[in-house]
């Protein structure tokens, strides 16, 4: 898929349901993306539905007879493959990577496996518990570190830690913990944060211009993701133009190792040096007014309802009925 604006005939889309809200963590930013959606599909005179699966009895889909589905879910049940799956039980299009694709990606340590035996670079890590000796993971790791819930998105229940102590270190893990009793533990990576959207598939699949995250005091977490105008965002961003083009080879070369389709967002953090080490992959990235990968659409000229409905008409299952 080009990263240019496609003419898309709204009618060829169908019958469309919008799937957002949902049990998630990321309830809140899901909802938020939804409404963003559903304006652009409404004013491009898509036949639109919403869907809330925390409200809304899954039969609905069924009978609702749809021609494609486009997923705002955030975190689990909606980004985890669990609604993935129903969808091609159902046999109805959906936005974004498959059962599959998703459920690898919304596990960070599978994740970095993957790409590990993909000589993709990724920090070093190791999966914990609270019941772990937090002495033993400081000596493998050092006392820079981040820790986060291995299921979870948009920074909930993480932590970035500098020279701590194993008491830190296991105060940040219990928080964690409360999300998801699989916390994994990093070398914390300081330097530039970056992100790189994806659009489309196989051969088509192509990265949009990477963006710059500068947060204050470089801490881009829930509520200056969401819900202040404090952090600015640089894109494309200011980098020579080999490193440029290297991460967008790589960040596409992770994405086709997840087996993504449709669209992702990989997020990344730049050293002083020229390393750069990915982090993770979102298969159902953030639509809402300061989320990124409509930024980084409008920086190749696609407007936020060229992307949905881009988005949308890609809309594909992972077998054929």
């Amino acid at each position: 898929m080009s990263t240019e604006k496609k003419n898309i005939d709204p009618a060829s889309l169908g019958k469309v349901v919008l799937l957002a809200g949902g049990v998630s963590s990321e309830r809140e930013v899901s909802l938020m993306s939804g409404k963003g959606v559903y304006d652009a599909l409404v004013d491009a005179g898509v036949d639109v539905t919403r869907f809330d699966p925390q409200d809304d009895d899954l039969s609905e889909l069924e009978k609702g007879q749809y021609d494609r589905a486009m997923i705002a879910l955030h975190g689990r049940f909606g980004e985890d493959g669990t609604i993935q799956g129903v969808l091609e039980y159902l046999g109805i299009p959906y936005t974004g990577p498959g059962v599959r694709t998703s459920a690898i990606a919304i596990d960070k340590v599978m994740t970095k496996r993957i790409w590990r035996i993909a000589n993709i670079p990724v920090p070093n890590g190791m999966l914990v518990t609270k019941n772990s000796d937090m002495n033993f993971v400081i000596q493998q790791l050092g006392r820079d570190l981040v820790v986060k819930p291995a299921h979870e998105g948009s920074s909930i229940g993480l932590s970035k830690l500098k020279d701590a102590s194993a008491e830190e270190l296991a105060q940040a893990v219990v928080k964690a913990s409360n999300l998801d009793p699989q916390v994994l533990v990093e070398k914390r990576v300081f330097g530039r944060e970056l992100t790189v959207a994806i659009l489309g598939g196989g051969e088509n699949a192509r990265a949009l211009p990477i963006i710059e995250i500068v947060a204050p005091d470089g801490d881009y977490d829930y509520q200056n993701k969401y819900f202040t105008n404090d952090v600015r965002y640089d894109c494309p961003a200011d980098l020579p133009p080999d490193l440029a083009e290297e991460i967008s080879r790589t960040c596409v070369k992770a994405y086709h190792a997840l087996g993504g389709r449709g669209w992702s967002r990989i997020d990344l953090m730049l050293t002083e040096d020229g390393r750069f080490m990915l982090l993770e992959m979102n298969t159902s990235p953030g639509m809402t007014a300061h989320s990124l990968v409509p930024l980084a659409a409008k920086a190749v000229g696609m407007s936020y309802q060229d992307l949905v409905l881009s988005v949308l008409s890609e809309a594909a299952l992972d077998g054929k009925r």
